[in-house]
């Protein structure tokens, strides 16, 4: 009999909770629960018979502001001194990016929450924190880079003050969003019923069961549709839906000499190569040659949903060049499968949203895999090489800035061992786990192999105490010489996690890999292996 009241209750409850959401609040007490509560007070009206959702829409409204003002900026300078040294022109065209980039999340962002009253599902609000998440990620690089080549110019003073302040404001609308729509992603029990959609098929062996659009070959040769991969993905459609399909571009065997971007309306492509060391994309920028780090990646991917499959990603400058990227991924739900990326320092920008990298081979030296997406490595083999003397290895230099944001990087049963190169060599280089690039840095090492390359302590710093109490640095039930736990560092956000804490870094909890990747075709474990 008790049953019958169930129902009641559970509607009674959740009325209650929105209504305590729905009631007039003050900005100060808001504030408390923000990373700047001093920069929230003094940009919230303070007078306002306003709730939780009016601050977030507010908020989203002046951060898109602050976006549009920081593009129009960025402009007025590239034009006004046009004579500054070509780095810090790139720098100012990377930040013109990143803050038109920051207009569309936004746009997106709102185009969701259209009111106070706007009903959002778990996933959904996974989808829109991941994409605030992005926005503070794009506007710290920006900064980055500012501050890199700032030296070389005086104009940059007149930036830092609105690009620290967007910053904040960034981050008070993700605090905002959190509290205000933040909800737990229940994996599959919230999956949409999917469309049984008839699609033209191609024979491969990868893409069985694979929905796709159209497809195309590129041969350098001239005997496919394309000669480069540039011209087959400026060919591409623009904006596609995934219920359409994929458009499957396949590269053939050849090196290929070129700078590739996926750019931001280039949604939903597939490019399949014939496998590792045979379809080889090679560059070599870097920032010894005055290049960001942003912009010397050989491959750029920014469209949402892409994925790559056999091929071979390379950035050749070389250790003495400094950071020198292979791949720099900003595409959300993004996947590599059965892919390698070759280089030295900065060798995979995993730079935001969220992406999963499967059997997949990464060789580098300092900071190799770096960024701020929410990520994923599983079944990979992790190659730290051999740098230059004196240095050491550190596999992750991850950037997370804000605790807000849902970023973070998690290596699940991989191997991690030296390249031949390091392997043979007589230098004594020690090799780390990671080290903080920024306050909040997250890494969490589950299920993996670890060679006796990784010195005791596992975890390196970045500099003095820098961020060792705000990152959140874990390790779960590894194996191999250099997982031994014993005489790790001691650090407050050092920690021997537990199956439950483990749990939230998997496929299917961190990335909401259910909801996004069995349309790829890659395989994947979803939980703890």
């Amino acid at each position: 009999m008790a049953s019958k009241h169930i129902l009641p209750i559970v509607v009674l409850f959740l009325s209650l909770v929105s209504y305590s959401f729905a009631q007039p609040t003050t900005s100060d007490d808001l504030c408390k629960k923000t990373v700047n509560p001093y920069f929230c007070r003094s940009n919230l009206p303070r007078n306002a018979s306003w709730d939780l959702y009016d601050y977030s829409h507010f908020s989203f409204r002046q951060s898109f502001s602050v976006s549009k003002t920081l593009s129009f900026s960025m402009t007025k300078y590239l034009k006004k001194l046009s004579k500054l040294p070509i780095s810090s022109i790139r720098a100012l065209n990377d930040c013109k990016e990143l803050a038109e980039l920051n207009m569309d999340f936004l746009s997106k962002t709102m185009g969701t929450l259209k009111s106070k009253k706007s009903s959002i599902n778990g996933l959904q609000s996974q989808d829109m924190q991941a994409l605030l998440s992005a926005i503070v990620t794009n506007q710290q690089t920006c900064l980055d880079g500012l501050q890199r080549y700032s030296s070389a110019w005086n104009a940059t003073s007149d930036l830092h003050t609105p690009m620290y302040d967007g910053n904040k404001m960034y981050s008070l609308s993700l605090a905002l969003f959190r509290n205000a729509w933040g909800k737990r992603w229940n994996g599959a029990k919230e999956m949409f019923a999917k469309n049984d959609i008839s699609r033209k098929r191609i024979i491969h062996a990868y893409l069985r069961g694979v929905h796709v659009n159209n497809s195309v070959v590129v041969n350098p040769d001239g005997t496919g549709d394309f000669t480069t991969i540039t011209d087959a993905i400026n060919a591409a459609p623009n904006n596609t839906d995934i219920s359409n399909g994929y458009h499957v571009i396949f590269v053939v065997a050849g090196v290929y000499e070129e700078y590739v971007n996926v750019v931001k309306n280039k949604m939903n492509i597939m490019m399949i190569g014939d496998g590792i060391n045979r379809t080889v994309i090679t560059g070599n920028r870097s920032a010894g040659d005055g290049w960001t780090t942003f912009n010397s990646a050989t491959f750029i991917v920014v469209g949402q949903g892409f994925v790559g499959v056999d091929m071979t990603i390379q950035n050749t400058a070389g250790a003495i060049k400094f950071q020198a990227v292979a791949l720099r991924n900003g595409a959300d739900m993004s996947t590599f499968y059965r892919c390698s990326f070759e280089g030295y320092q900065d060798t995979l920008y995993t730079h935001s949203l969220r992406q999963f990298y499967r059997e997949c081979d990464i060789y580098g030296t300092v900071d190799f895999i770096f960024g701020n997406a929410a990520v994923v490595l599983q079944n990979c083999n992790i190659y730290p090489t051999l740098p230059i003397h004196g240095q050491r290895n550190e596999i992750t230099a991850q950037g997370r800035t804000d605790p807000n944001q849902n970023t973070g990087t998690s290596i699940q049963n991989c191997n991690i061992r030296a390249s031949e190169a390091l392997a043979s060599s007589n230098d004594t280089t020690q090799t780390y786990l990671g080290r903080p690039w920024k306050e909040y840095s997250r890494v969490v090492y589950m299920q993996s192999f670890m060679d006796s390359l990784i010195v005791p302590p596992g975890w390196d710093i970045w500099s003095g105490d820098f961020a060792l109490a705000t990152l959140f640095y874990a390790e779960y039930n590894n194996k191999g010489p250099g997982s031994d736990t014993t005489n790790r560092v001691t650090w407050p956000g050092y920690h021997v996690i537990d199956t439950i804490a483990a749990t939230n870094f998997t496929v299917s909890n961190f990335i909401a890999g259910d909801a996004w990747l069995p349309q790829t075709g890659v395989p994947y474990t979803g939980g703890l292996i």
